[in-house]
């Protein structure tokens, strides 16, 4: 596979995530993981993302019964689209660019 295809797959795993967060990027990554090492890390580095912030999201989920989590929330759905799309330059650009603050789980 060449170069470029491995970058602009690596960097679709994360624009697709905004329109298909769950299918999408699984159906690239376990396609393509075996061919590419750049795109099975990106995936990986996806998909951990993903349960982080998922867990993130239902800790300010319940502190919205002490009224914090409302701002934990709105932090968190900012962050979120920030952190894809910093994510998505970096895989274009050839980075193997890593999530802070989220568990590495795969």
């Amino acid at each position: 596979m060449e170069e470029k295809d491995e970058r602009l797959l690596a960097m679709v795993i994360y624009l697709i995530s905004f329109f298909f967060p769950l299918i999408g990027p699984l159906v690239i990554w376990l396609i393509k993981k075996n061919d590419s090492d750049y795109i099975d890390h990106h995936g990986r580095e996806y998909f951990n993302f993903l349960i982080s912030f998922t867990v993130y999201y239902i800790i300010g989920f319940i502190l919205t019964f002490v009224l914090i989590g409302i701002l934990v929330l709105i932090v968190l759905g900012i962050a979120t689209i920030v952190l894809t799309i910093i994510a998505a330059i970096k895989a274009y650009e050839g980075d193997r660019y890593r999530f802070p603050l989220i568990f590495r789980l795969l």
